[in-house]
């Protein structure tokens, strides 16, 4: 199936969102789980501290290194090639990390690193092309809000089930929902490629004069290359690289080093520590869900703008108030979730074409992962060179100024374009 042209299979819509929400749920479960039992996988592998972080740290690395291998992937191989081939590795991946050797449970994670990576850059994708334009905001923020709901359910219920069953075990079971995902992918795209046949044969019944080649028109939108992908969509693009890195410094430095920073400034116990910082987590499901909502009520920007003095209240708020520190992790955790729907709605809106979809995904995701490696390791630093966080805030400060001063311009000019898929492709063909 080509992935050149919008072209969503009536009767589909339903089931392709039920799709795109088991994917969701494979994308952050497998990097989560280990999280949660940590000192059990050191005891039963040996691993060093080092060792240990990579657990966690190699597949967001790899999110930054391998993104545009997975745009590649994609515009060769199709859309449907990809979500089988990720949840088939996030399967893969889980099974070696979780029976082999010490080694091979960093090659398992490497593998569900690069699976993820594909699974990534592909949903943007999936949802430009299947999803009527003015829900494509509500179904983004579907998805970002299934990987957290699936985060927070592997946090929950990791611990629980390694005390029972042991560690290996406990990250094994996860498996089952890439199993899940693969019976049902399977099953969706047998029914599509039946439907999209039988219509085909129909159209080429009802006028064999005008019917061209199977793909004629789309196999060379598939193909473009980026540079010949239209300035102001390259543009809008080089905006959301940078918001994504605010995004993802934001995030990643906050999910880090909150409950250290709870710890030592408020003096809260391990226990009130975590459970605080969970609500970072939780409340991101509440701003993926509200973007889409202001979105259909407002300027494109609105919800931005909203979103941005979310964030800007998190570092500032600690700065200032660090006693209302509650408070601050839920806004921070509502301006993490609507962030991430907001500027991926934005390059849903403003794609010519799948294959311009995926590079435009790639480029951005690339560019927030690398900072996403960076920025927590470097906060560390700041923290023991200063004895203290308040340079770490003022690191979270600048990537949240950076995500309002491009998140708002990208959204700008997001604004110029029509709404619609077909209005968008002609505006940046020209």
């Amino acid at each position: 199936m080509s992935i050149g042209a919008r072209t969503p299979a009536r009767g589909m819509l339903p089931w392709m969102v039920l799709g795109i929400v088991f994917l969701a749920l494979n994308l952050r479960t497998p990097i989560i789980a280990p999280t949660a039992i940590l000192p059990r996988i050191q005891e039963g592998t040996g691993f060093s501290a080092a060792g240990l972080g990579l657990l966690t740290g190699l597949p967001v690395l790899l999110f930054a290194l391998a993104t545009p291998l997975a745009g590649r992937f994609i515009t060769r191989l199709g859309a449907e090639v990809t979500v089988l081939t990720c949840l088939s590795g996030v399967l893969l991946g889980t099974v070696l990390r979780s029976i082999g050797p010490p080694w091979l449970v960093l090659v398992g994670t490497g593998i569900i690193g690069l699976a993820i990576t594909l699974g990534n850059i592909v949903v943007p994708v999936i949802i430009r092309r299947e999803v009527p334009w003015e829900q494509v905001s509500m179904v983004t923020g579907l998805y970002s809000a299934m990987m957290n709901i699936g985060s927070m359910g592997t946090l929950i219920g990791t611990g629980p089930l390694a005390a029972a069953f042991g560690w290996r075990w406990a990250l094994a079971i996860w498996g089952v929902l890439a199993v899940i995902g693969l019976g049902f992918w399977s099953g969706l795209i047998r029914t599509r490629m039946r439907r999209e046949g039988a219509a085909a044969q129909a159209a080429e019944a009802a006028s064999p004069a005008e019917a061209g080649p199977p793909g004629e028109g789309s196999a060379p939108a598939a193909k473009q290359p980026w540079s010949q992908a239209p300035a102001a969509f390259r543009g809008i693009t080089a905006l959301l690289i940078v918001t994504f890195s605010g995004q993802s410094i934001a995030y990643y430095v906050t999910t880090t080093w909150l409950p250290s920073y709870l710890a030592d400034t408020i003096g809260l116990a391990p226990a009130a520590a975590g459970s605080t910082a969970s609500l970072f987590q939780i409340a991101a499901i509440l701003g993926a869900f509200g973007v889409p909502l202001l979105a259909a009520r407002s300027q494109p920007w609105t919800p931005v703008a909203i979103v941005a003095l979310l964030w800007l209240s998190l570092p500032v708020g600690l700065l200032l108030a660090p006693g209302a520190y509650g408070l601050w992790a839920i806004t921070g955790g509502i301006a993490q979730g609507g962030g991430f729907t907001a500027i991926f709605s934005i390059i849903a809106r403003t794609a010519g074409s799948d294959s311009q979809t995926a590079s435009a995904s790639a480029r951005v995701q690339g560019g927030g992962y690398l900072a996403a490696t960076l920025a927590p390791p470097f906060a560390g630093w700041l923290n023991t060179a200063t004895s203290g966080w308040t340079a770490p805030l003022l690191l979270v400060l600048a990537a949240t100024l950076a995500f309002t001063i491009t998140g708002l311009l990208a959204a700008r000019r997001a604004g110029g374009f029509p709404r619609g898929g077909a209005g968008a492709r002609e505006i940046l063909d020209d």
